[in-house]
């Protein structure tokens, strides 16, 4: 069996879901790709993945958001990281000028807009898995 780390990839953008899957081979991962959230739900219930990278606005408007709860509500899969690539940050309310964002709108472990450099994507998943790795290695503390 790999000990590579095994990261899954929802984005309804085949180009760019591919060019990341590249970058994250290339780093030394496994990548699997769906190309909505329903295949995305299908693969995490599937297997396990130390990592899920989700973009937000798929299908019908902003279901990255609605699997992003699913998973937090989900007891096997809580605790999974989530890392948001998106390029919608302004137009899903993470801006709104003189207001405070409740940090549970959207959550995830972190987000990055598109399009994003590739060493700050490697940096921004090695160390979400480190701190997820930590998590389970020290308990609840």
């Amino acid at each position: 069996m790999s000990d590579k780390k095994q990261l899954l990839i929802v984005d309804d953008d085949p180009d760019f879901a591919g060019a990341i899957s590249e970058i994250l081979e290339s780093a030394g991962y496994d990548t699997e790709i769906t190309h909505n959230p329903k295949t995305g739900w299908s693969a995490l219930k599937g297997r396990r993945f130390d990592l899920l990278l989700l973009d937000i606005m798929m299908g019908r408007g902003a279901e990255g958001v609605m699997m992003a709860r699913k998973i937090r509500n989900d007891p096997e899969l809580r605790d999974m990281p989530v890392l948001i690539i998106t390029g919608m940050r302004e137009q899903i309310a993470f801006l709104f000028p003189g207001q405070a964002i409740h940090p549970r709108f959207v959550p995830v472990d972190e987000l990055v807009e598109k399009p994003i450099e590739p060493d700050l994507l490697l940096d921004r998943v090695q160390a979400l898995i480190a701190t997820a790795e930590n998590r389970q290695a020290g308990g609840d503390e």
